[in-house]
């Protein structure tokens, strides 16, 4: 999945679940849901993409665990909400539901690190960060490439449904009327 593919569908599950449990008041913050949706692979790319290219190689290592997303919610999240302050359960909710749009437990060893080893799986894709970084936006892209491409169209559908209905409400908060 891909920028629109992890937000929007990240966006969507806070949405129902907001709507499904509305005596939870779980927060609807786009800005931090797209930065948590984002940040494992804020995280991995780089790192192990780049910085980590020749060692790891891959962009789903750390952040990309079970590890990192129970201390994210757990230390952080956790901590903070019971001080008042939800934008990191936000994050590490909207992080969490990275991993399973990401289906990472299909990829075990990664998923479940260290406790089933402590290497990382590497990527099959050999090459440099820029061709695979194309390789990726190609294939979000491309009807073709389905397991990619509809996540994507879904995720930029429930983005486009959230961003007319926030233009409206501010057009009827301030009694324009479009003709």
């Amino acid at each position: 999945m891909f920028i629109f593919g992890h937000i929007g569908i990240t966006l969507g599950i806070f949405y129902f679940l907001n709507r499904l449990f509305p005596e939870k008041n779980i927060p609807v913050d786009f800005k931090w849901i797209a930065f948590g949706a984002l940040l494992p692979d804020f995280i991995d790319k780089p790192l192990g993409r780049i910085i980590l290219a020749e060692t790891i190689g891959s962009g789903r290592i750390f952040a990309h665990t079970l590890l990192f997303a129970i201390l994210l919610g757990l230390l952080a999240g956790y901590t903070f909400y019971r001080k008042g302050w939800t934008i990191p359960l936000i994050v590490a909710g909207a992080s969490f539901c990275h991993l399973l749009e990401d289906q990472m437990w299909n990829s075990p060893r990664a998923f479940l690190w260290p406790l089933l080893g402590w290497e990382f799986p590497r990527d099959t894709f050999l090459g440099g960060f820029i061709e695979y970084f194309m390789r990726i936006l190609t294939n979000s892209y491309n009807p073709a490439s389905s397991s990619v491409f509809i996540p994507e169209i879904i995720g930029l559908g429930i983005i486009l449904l959230f961003a007319g209905s926030y233009i409206r409400s501010k057009l009827e908060g301030k009694n324009v009327i479009l003709k």
